[in-house]
């Protein structure tokens, strides 16, 4: 068993002496395990750091195997960010995401091509990750609860209120609420920020915290809870740059960061 392809080093533990397990996420095969012999030394921690562009090449006699996986840097995105707090907290909480709920071996072509061209643009832009880049990350995390069967539906009133004054999103049913029809539910309701509706709005760092609580429910519910499992630190400590930016103080429920409405 044998294939080769670009892949996005999503993470790299060290295992044994100077090897490593490396995560991958390619296009073609999705996300895949392997053996990186050497990647725990000087020059193969290089190569696997997280959030990577890599040509990777993964072999095993028996597709069961955990299989060896050897790489050659593309691009280093998580170099060039070093001294960036903020973007670099984007660019781990993507990958520890997409590490945390894909299921191993299953394509999501969507989610590697949105993937690649957030950190390429994060990495090489930090101006515009600090200013633009957290529509298109919470964008990429309603993706990915798509794709991962957990959509939610943003295009209608879940209660044939007006479709120009969505504000609201059900933290039950993931259905979007006009502001006219939420009513005395109002308080148990997710916000719904605008940048959401209008592609072309970049919002606040209100709205960002707002989107980051709305998508971050449901990965807590769905994506993360059917496995028994947390949302990834580094996702809360996104979260928590969001809300210091919008001078908001972090939740004090979950450690997920999400809403503790259940309605």
């Amino acid at each position: 068993m044998e294939w080769e392809a670009p892949a996005l080093v999503l993470s790299a533990t060290p295992y044994g002496e100077g090897s490593a397990i490396a995560h991958v996420l390619t296009g073609e095969y999705g996300l895949y395990h392997g053996l990186a012999r050497g990647g725990a030394s000087s020059r193969g921690r290089a190569v696997w750091q997280t959030g990577n562009l890599v040509r990777a090449r993964w072999t095993a006699r028996l597709p069961e195997q955990l299989g060896n996986i050897t790489a050659e840097t593309v691009h280093a995105s998580s170099a060039r960010i070093l001294d960036a707090p903020l973007p670099l907290a984007m660019l781990a909480s993507l990958c520890a995401l997409a590490d945390g709920c894909l299921p191993e071996r299953e394509p999501h072509p969507a989610i590697f091509q949105g993937l690649a061209s957030l950190l390429a643009r994060i990495s090489l832009d930090p101006q515009w990750a600090v200013a633009g880049a957290m529509p298109e990350i919470v964008r990429w995390e309603l993706l990915l609860l798509s794709e991962l069967g957990f959509g939610l539906d943003l295009t209608h009133c879940a209660l044939g209120g007006r479709r120009d004054d969505l504000c609201w999103v059900s933290p039950r049913t993931g259905r979007a609420v006009s502001d006219e029809r939420a009513g005395e539910w109002r308080s148990r309701l997710l916000p719904l920020p605008g940048f959401l509706l209008h592609p072309d709005q970049v919002g606040t760092p209100v709205d960002w915290y707002d989107g980051l609580q709305l998508t971050g429910h449901f990965l807590q519910r769905d994506a993360f809870g059917q496995r028994h499992r947390p949302v990834p630190e580094a996702r809360c400590r996104l979260l928590d740059m969001i809300a210091r930016e919008a001078d908001i103080p972090p939740p004090d429920a979950s450690p997920d960061g999400a809403t503790a409405t259940t309605e």
